[in-house]
């Protein structure tokens, strides 16, 4: 049995955009989830540092951009319908907008939602709003 190996996720699948993961490359941590069009894709295969589609800007999001707490890509992994992409990387400072280190800072229980993470930086510091 042969098996195709495409070069990138199938971004028609899903009208453009795939779901992008990005995981701490060192201890497996889930950092955040963010879309990737196709020109996203093929920049970050290019320079070695993630980049998105913002859906609500409408245009490539580079992280980092504006915070600095950029993502070193390490590792591209497509899954196997080819619609979604897994980025191993070396995080810089904080990954969620809010400040912290995960956008994964939310623990929900039966009777209870807590913050279960540790606020890195202020955001109204980084993003100066």
């Amino acid at each position: 049995m042969s098996i195709s190996l495409p070069r990138e996720p199938d971004f028609e699948k899903a009208g453009g955009l795939v779901p992008a993961i990005a995981q701490d490359a060192d201890n497996g941590e889930v950092l955040m989830m963010a879309w990737m069009n196709r020109e996203a894709f093929q920049e970050t295969l290019a320079t070695g540092r993630a980049v998105y589609f913002s859906r609500s800007r409408g245009k490539l999001w580079r992280k980092g951009e504006e915070s600095g707490h950029q993502q070193q890509v390490r590792q591209i992994l497509v899954d196997c319908d080819a619609d979604t992409v897994l980025l191993k990387v070396e995080q810089k400072g904080a990954a969620c907008h809010e400040g912290y280190r995960t956008c994964f800072f939310r623990e929900v229980g039966p009777s209870e939602t807590k913050i279960v993470g540790q606020r890195l930086v202020n955001p109204d510091d980084v993003y100066k709003k």
